[in-house]
């Protein structure tokens, strides 16, 4: 009998569990698609290239959307059963609370093991992969950074400001350029015209400029002079934003985890940078606890027999992972700048779920409401002058 009512509530929950999945990756990856067709139509990256930009995004977006599909997978699948009046038929043949808890611990401990899985390997080879390909992108299409009306930086040390850009045939109009690579004087340039020029077998690229002014002000600002030009050419080598790149430190995110404890000795404690090295390793395994925390805190809402309070149980699950997410990305704002110790910071969150896990349980098990509404709504009542 139980054996059978397991798989009937994992079959229950599964489904709903991939469906949140899918719909959370697909408005997540919605709102990157424009940049990301501006990208194909207008600069004409390669197709490939942008899908495995997405690709590589997935692992992270996927170990986001997982806390909350853990917990509206499950409240949705109870309150499923619940409006069936299946609740009720199970507890009227004496199975309680505790009877339907099995299949969802071994549903939330396999999300819990995913998570792991996704966060210790995926998430920061996918991280690093993402790295990868965008300056294999700078690469092939030196321009891409390049907006119009907008200061930017598409190389390093080199900023630009351009009121008119053709991305067809690379010319730029009335443009601005600060050059700050010289380490004893500033480039600025302001000129009328503009073209870029690719050299891929050399890799350099070519700015070749129209009536124009270069400013030349000494670092020390002992000296400065003015050079007025008809034509000039601004070359730029690529060599050696490729050795910066190859050879660049990796962010915690891209790091496995033995880099991040490796990396995490050689700074100080109370360091910023020891902060976020700190932070990205616990996370990586506070957020799956976080996972199996929201599937029984979704067991306790949705279990409850009133089928009265359907709409303020899903107020009280959205309200829950809403907390979750805000004491998330606080717990690791305070903890970047030392506020509070990450050791302790980063536990926030699947502390205050473990709190809210048992406080709603207890609240089921006496069979007592969940929604706060009408105690608030008591003592605002009480309150109020007669």
């Amino acid at each position: 009998m139980k054996i059978t009512l397991h798989k009937y509530i994992i079959n229950e929950i599964w489904p709903i569990f991939f469906s949140i999945i899918f719909v959370a990756v697909f408005i997540i990856m919605a709102t990157k698609m424009l940049p990301l067709t501006e990208m194909i139509l207008i600069h004409g990256i390669n197709a490939l290239q942008i899908g495995g930009m997405i690709i590589y995004l997935l692992p992270d977006i996927i170990l986001f959307a997982m806390p909350a599909a853990g917990l509206l997978s499950v409240l949705i699948a109870f309150l499923r059963l619940s409006d069936d009046s299946e609740i009720i038929a199970l507890r009227s043949s004496g199975l309680g609370l505790y009877q339907m808890l099995p299949p969802v611990i071994l549903l939330s401990f396999t999300g819990l093991c995913l998570s792991l899985v996704i966060s210790f390997t995926l998430v920061p080879w996918g991280n690093r992969s993402f790295k990868n390909i965008l300056f294999e992108v700078v690469q092939s299409k030196a321009d891409l950074g390049i907006k119009e009306r907008i200061f930017c930086e598409p190389f390093e040390n080199i900023i630009f400001f351009v009121n008119q850009f053709s991305t067809l045939d690379r010319k730029m109009r009335n443009v601005f350029l600060v050059d700050k690579r010289d380490q004893e004087a500033v480039n600025t340039i302001i000129a009328a015209e503009g073209e870029i020029y690719m050299h891929p077998g050399e890799k350099i690229v070519t700015i070749h400029f129209h009536d124009g002014t270069i400013f030349v002000v000494e670092k020390k600002m002992k000296a400065s002079r003015t050079i007025k030009f008809r034509t000039y050419d601004l070359n730029i080598d690529l060599r050696d934003t490729v050795k910066s790149f190859s050879s660049r430190e990796h962010a915690p995110k891209e790091m496995k985890m033995g880099e991040l404890i490796l990396k995490l000795k050689t700074f100080s404690i109370g360091d910023i940078n020891h902060n976020e090295m700190l932070i990205e390793l616990f996370e990586r395994i506070t957020i799956p606890i976080g996972v199996f925390f929201m599937g029984i805190i979704g067991l306790a809402l949705g279990s409850q027999i009133q089928s009265r309070e359907r709409t303020s149980r899903i107020g009280m699950g959205l309200s829950v992972f809403l907390v979750y997410y805000i004491l998330l990305a606080g717990a690791r704002s305070f903890c970047e700048t030392g506020a509070i110790n990450p050791l302790i910071g980063v536990w926030i969150p699947d502390i205050v779920l473990c709190i809210a896990c048992c406080y709603f349980f207890k609240r089921v098990r006496s069979e007592k409401s969940v929604d706060f509404l009408p105690s608030i709504k008591a003592i605002m009542i009480r309150k109020k002058p007669s």
